[in-house]
Order: C-alpha cells, then structure tokens, then sequence
C-alpha cells in the first residue's frame, strides 16, 4: 500500500521543529539527527518498512534530550516519544500513524531497555545506535565525555582486564560497557552488517591506543 502523505514536505517541518528545540548537546544535535534519518531511510527501504512511521520516529527521537549522566536519562525515550507525538498530533499528521511513531521513538533507547516490537521500531533503533559506531561513534563518544569531565583512561587498568567498566569515570570504558556490544543488539540484517564494520573501526582504536600507552602497571 502505497502512503499518500508528502514525506519531504513533513521533513522540512520536522528539521524546523528540531531547529526551535536546538540546546547545547552537541553529539545529539541536528548533525546527529539527520544521520539517523539517512540510515534508517536506507534500512527501511530495503525491508521494506513503512516510511510514514520510520522517518518522522527518526527525526524526532531525540527531540527531548536528557544528560547522560542524569539519574532519570532511562526516561528520556518516553519523554522525547510524548513530545514528538504531540507534535505531530496538533501538526495534523495522519493519526493511524501516531501509536506506531510513539513506540520507535521509546524503542530506540539503550538506557530504557524497551524491546522494539515493530519493523519500524527496530530500524529507527539499528540507525540510532549505529551513529554510535565507526569514526562518527567514535567521536561523539570523546565529545560526551570531555563534557561531562570524564578522564580518557584508568591508568591501572586501561582496557578493563581486571575490573568492571565504569564510564562514569573513563571515556575508554564506555567502549566496554557499550559501544563493543552493539553489533549484537541489532535488530535487522542491514543493520548487523554495517555495525560489524563499524565496530571494527573501534577495535583498531583500542589497538593503537594499546601501542601509544605505557606498560600497564601492578
């Protein structure tokens, strides 16, 4: 069946929403958004997914964004899924769409932990993390963490040998506690293989990070 709604107009209004909410977060900022858009419009054409759901999810599932470090951060899927539906609701967006949208917007969150129970839903989640990967991954995550103050590495322990990561402290631990993982939480083949390339970009990181450190003490 084919959608009778003008996608690339409701695009232009979605970037302008996007534009008005703009704050400081710079690793989820407009750049950001517009990668996970192109990404899940990749993978959702080729499983054959409904666009009218996976283009507005992907625009707006970051249209509320809460601190990483912030004790309430699992919230901010539903959070951005609320605002986003609100929006699209007083916008005039066809309505049968809106209950579908709201569950990809929640889904696609690593830190709500919602499973993602539509097509739709497990690609905007797919294109989401897959930002977190490859060169851009890897500099959003050094962005983040020069942020929030964070050192690059636990001088004992750089690669997490003989303790649990915490990037709450080290920037190379979240690569421990997230980011190498994310290959195996994809959703749809297209998915899978693009983050198996990406995450290999991550692996030759740490190796010549290894290269470039002293020995590693005790």
């Amino acid at each position: 069946m084919t959608e009778s709604i003008d996608l690339a107009n409701w695009e232009r209004r979605f970037q302008a929403f996007l534009t008005e909410q703009a704050d400081e977060d710079t690793s989820h900022g407009l750049d950001h958004v517009e990668r996970v858009v192109a990404a899940a419009k990749r993978i959702g054409r080729e499983e054959a997914a409904r666009m009218a759901v996976v283009v507005p999810a992907a625009w707006l599932h970051d249209c509320v964004n809460v601190e990483k470090n912030a004790p309430h951060r699992h919230q901010a899927s539903t959070l951005a899924a609320d605002r986003a539906v609100a929006f699209l609701r007083e916008a005039g967006y066809p309505a049968a769409h809106l209950d579908a949208i709201h569950h990809a917007i929640r889904a696609h969150s690593f830190s709500a932990k919602i499973p993602p129970e539509t097509l739709e839903a497990k690609i905007v989640q797919d294109a989401d993390r897959l930002d977190a990967l490859g060169a851009i991954g890897l500099a959003r995550c050094f962005m983040v963490g020069g942020r929030l103050g964070l050192r690059i590495y636990d001088v004992d322990d750089p690669f997490c040998r003989d303790r649990p990561p915490d990037d709450r402290r080290f920037i190379v631990d979240h690569f421990y506690a997230k980011l190498m993982t994310l290959p195996e939480t994809m959703q749809t083949p297209a998915g899978r293989r693009e983050a198996q390339r990406r995450v290999k970009v991550l692996s030759a990181f740490l190796e010549a990070l290894a290269g470039e450190l002293p020995e590693e003490r005790g």
